[in-house]
Formats: C-alpha cells, structure tokens, sequence
C-alpha cells in the first residue's frame, strides 16, 4: 500500500502530462513538424544494459515491436483497398507515422539485444487480412478497425507507462518518454477515426470488441513468444 501511495503521483504524471511532439510528426492540420520538433530517425538508441529489469524490457519492447509490425500491415491492407479512395491521403499519413514507430522499436531490438516475436509471419498475414478485410466494408469500415486497434494499443502503452513508473521513472525516462509520445500518436489515430464516421460502420460494436479481443490476444502471446 505504501508503495502504490508513493508511485501513484509518478504513474498520474507520466499517464496525463502531454509534452510537445518529439519523436515524429503530428497528423492534424497539414501534419507537420512541430516547432524544434525532430524526427524518428535522430532519436538516441545508446542505452546501458546495465541495472536495467531486462525480463520487463524484453517484453515491453518485443511485444511493442509486434505491435507496431502488426499496425503497419493493417494500414498496408487497407492501403490496397482504399489507396486511390477519398480515404487514401489520410490512411497513408497514419501509415507513415506507424512506420516511424516501427523504425524506432527495430533500432530498440538491437540497442537492447531484444528477439522478435515467433509470431512475425502470423502477423505479417494476419494484420494485412485485418486491414483488407476492413476495408472491404469501405472507408467507415476500416475507420471503425483504426479505432479499435489504436484504443487497444493506447491503453496497452499506458500499462506499460505504469510499469515503467513503478520500476524506476529516471532510469528508464527516454523509453518513457518514447512510450508517451507514440500513445498519444495512438490516440490521435483514434479520434481521427472517430472523425471519419468510424461508429457509422456496419455492425461497429461487434466489429470493435472483436477486433479488440483479437488485440489481446495478439499482446498476450506476442509478450510471451
């Protein structure tokens, strides 16, 4: 009890603070750079191993790196789909965003000498499936799987932010503060879903919760294999 009590206005910190965009680019208006903003690519992966909990990095970071292969083949699909609709300009700026994160985790797997998940190929097939599929039902159709995937995601990454809190906030601040910044990347996917009449999709409650079923099942077993 007392150590919840000490961490808690940590973990409140971490989960509610919004700090200008670091790690890539915002996506409304023209989506641009921030001010002083810089891109994914000049992003430091010099970590030291040592004192780190590597069990808890391990799986933050394998699981993550699935994740965001996993976003990038959703887009892909729908991307074949949609592409030259009315919806492809605004499905490819979410794309290259998530393409970013994914450099970012590929550059975290070596600097932390983390392996991959088995899984990769199911995702590979799975996630475009995901995507196509989605976007067969049209543009509200695949808005409807942004936003239950990037919910799913976002709330993944804020359990993360708390473990990471709880461990030690300052030996662990720039993976933190990646972890913030591509939550709320992930949210933004999300209200820009909600925005393009996402809850309009055929059967959009049945659709979400089970996409999001598929999500945790997908966090489950990509954290553990």
């Amino acid at each position: 009890m007392g150590v919840a009590a000490a961490v808690a206005p940590a973990v409140r910190r971490w989960l509610g603070q919004r700090r200008p965009l670091r790690c890539g680019a915002g996506l409304r208006g023209r989506w641009p750079l921030p001010a002083g903003g810089v891109s994914l690519r000049r992003c430091s992966t010099r970590v030291t191993l040592e004192g780190i909990n590597k069990p808890v990095i391990d799986r933050i970071i394998r699981v993550d790196h699935a994740g965001e292969y996993g976003a990038n083949r959703i887009y892909a699909g729908q991307m074949a789909v949609l592409g030259r609709s009315s919806a492809g300009p605004i499905i490819q700026q979410m794309w290259n965003q998530e393409k970013d994160h994914l450099k970012k985790f590929n550059e975290l797997m070596v600097a932390y000498r983390v392996r991959p998940t088995v899984l990769l190929p199911f995702w590979n097939v799975a996630g475009f499936v995901l995507g196509a599929g989605t976007a067969l039902l049209g543009k509200k159709g695949a808005m409807a799987c942004t936003v239950a995937v990037e919910e799913s995601i976002s709330d993944h990454y804020n359990s993360q932010i708390r473990t990471l809190v709880e461990e030690d906030p300052e030996k662990y601040k720039e993976l933190l503060q990646m972890i913030k910044q591509f939550r709320d990347d992930e949210r933004e996917h999300h209200d820009i879903g909600l925005e393009h009449d996402a809850e309009a999709a055929p059967a959009y409650s049945v659709l979400k919760t089970a996409i999001q079923l598929g999500c945790k099942a997908a966090i489950f077993l990509s954290e553990r294999i």
